[in-house]
């Protein structure tokens, strides 16, 4: 088995047995890169020099009998809208390009203090704003399984990353279900925490009330491993909750036979493949010999959650994206007049791409005068039933099963020119950010022509060490390849 195949749990506990270096394990990892990176195109940019230098200190810190982190020589990849000081912060647009992060974000700093170590940034849909990684500025990450599909998005370079073996581990963003949708195609999982249980202090925002930071991974001890590294209070992130910290790697053992399991009628619809359903019923089948409780829940506001989604969202995104204005940083294009206004719409034209500014248009009309209680405040008030929705069904149920995606990847540009498509790519990701409840993605199996298809997991907000064990639970009755190979 070559190096790059080990998980990350492996990873560790072979550094600190010395059965290999970290240095050794990294240029696995970029050979892979080098190997297969041409073809998926995962990585915005790979820190060749940089992650060597941070896996010889790792070396080092073996050789002089210094304690070692929970992340040891590990290689992870970056979303690129997580900042690492001192490198480029793109957010997949040309509006940043060249735009070197003064600072850490928070959770690079944790990872930085448990010896993991960066392999480069991953390409995104630009600032996180689609489902394919085709809104990238720069270029489109194509699927590990079928270089012809998309990886889904907005984290679509994370996702392919590791899917591809590149990296055991990587970091995305999940705002409707940027994490659990590219981890449901690319058959990797993918988990999107609690509302405040991850600092988004050095997340470049989206929409601020829907982000959350969360780990990519190949196996289900893997996942929670990193999660227990990145999660935690943060004072410098106001939405941080002053949670427990917790080893969610401990909680992973143990039946489950007293949990139970709902099944939401609202989420098998038409639209939904027809072998993505059958896999679904597999699964339910699978935890059923588990002696899990399966009963059938009713999430009745499921239909205005991809409308109120894309209200609240372009809302906030509007508003957030407002700094980018050609005179603090990034792009600033001068244009032919001298004045501010002609600078903001220079800049902002030529830097946004078209996905962008329809979400900014979309939201600024949504908050403007007279519009603002006819849109974002009614959907305001339909994300609270939403909500309570969640909260009624918790009351009957621990965890909430679901198909992650509606279908398996979809080809490169089958959705590009249909917006209204390609956001029902998301139809049964966007409920669990509204709620700001747990949710997980699992692969399950795979369609006749071999593409993953993802299960999905939700749970009542901060149990994710319940999430953790059922999925831990199903991996292990129900293996999956462990990683893509590009041909």
């Amino acid at each position: 088995m070559e190096l790059f195949e080990l998980s990350a749990s492996e990873i560790v506990e072979g550094i600190k047995a010395k059965k290999f270096k970290a240095q050794e394990v990294v240029e696995s990892c970029l050979a892979r890169v080098k190997g297969v990176d041409g073809k998926v195109k995962a990585f915005l940019r790979v820190f060749e020099e940089a992650v060597l230098n941070q896996a010889r200190q790792v070396d080092g810190k073996v050789a002089q009998k210094k304690p070692l982190g929970k992340l040891a020589g590990v290689p992870i990849a970056i979303k690129d809208l997580i900042t690492i000081q001192g490198t480029e912060t793109t957010c997949g647009s040309k509006i940043l390009k060249n735009f070197i992060s003064p600072y850490d974000a928070t959770v690079i700093q944790k990872l930085k203090a448990e010896d993991a170590v960066f392999i480069g940034k991953t390409n995104m849909d630009e600032f996180a704003m689609g489902s394919s990684t085709e809104n990238s500025s720069f270029f489109p990450t194509r699927n590990p399984w079928d270089l012809e599909r998309v990886p889904g998005g907005s984290s679509g370079g994370s996702a392919a990353a590791v899917s591809a073996g590149m990296a055991p581990l990587a970091l995305g963003s999940d705002t409707g279900g940027s994490i659990r949708q590219p981890a449901a195609l690319c058959g990797v999982v993918g988990l999107k925490p609690t509302y405040g249980l991850v600092s988004r202090y050095g997340l470049v925002a989206f929409a601020s009330s829907l982000d959350q930071i969360g780990p990519f991974s190949r196996d289900v001890r893997d996942n929670a491993l990193l999660l227990s590294v990145i999660a935690g209070y943060d004072p410098a992130d106001s939405t941080s909750v002053q949670v427990q910290s917790k080893d969610y790697v401990k909680g992973l053992d143990g039946n489950l036979k007293n949990l139970r399991m709902g099944v939401p009628k609202e989420y098998f619809i038409e639209g939904l493949d027809k072998e993505v359903g059958r896999k679904i019923e597999e699964a339910i089948s699978v935890f059923k010999s588990l002696n899990v409780t399966i009963r059938e829940v009713s999430l009745p506001h499921t239909r205005y959650a991809v409308s109120t989604y894309y209200i609240i969202a372009p809302s906030e995104a509007s508003a957030n994206l407002a700094r980018y204005d050609g005179i603090r940083y990034g792009l600033s294009t001068r244009g032919d007049g001298t004045g501010l206004l002609d600078v903001y719409e220079k800049t902002r034209g030529q830097g946004f791409g078209s996905e962008v500014k329809r979400r900014i248009m979309l939201g600024t009309y949504a908050l403007s005068s007279g519009y603002y209680d006819a849109y974002y405040g009614k959907a305001q008030r339909v994300r609270t039933l939403i909500k309570q929705d969640f909260d009624q069904a918790f009351k009957e149920v621990d965890i909430i099963l679901s198909p992650t995606s509606p279908t398996a990847a979809f080809k490169l540009g089958e959705k590009v020119s249909n917006p209204m498509q390609m956001y029902l790519s998301d139809i049964f990701t966007i409920p669990c950010n509204l709620a700001g409840i747990a949710g997980i993605s699992i692969p399950c199996g795979q369609t006749a022509s071999g593409l993953p298809v993802g299960l999905q997991l939700l749970a009542r907000p901060f149990e994710e060490e319940t999430l953790l064990k059922a999925a831990a639970a199903f991996e292990k009755e129900h293996p999956w390849p462990p990683m893509a190979v590009p041909s």
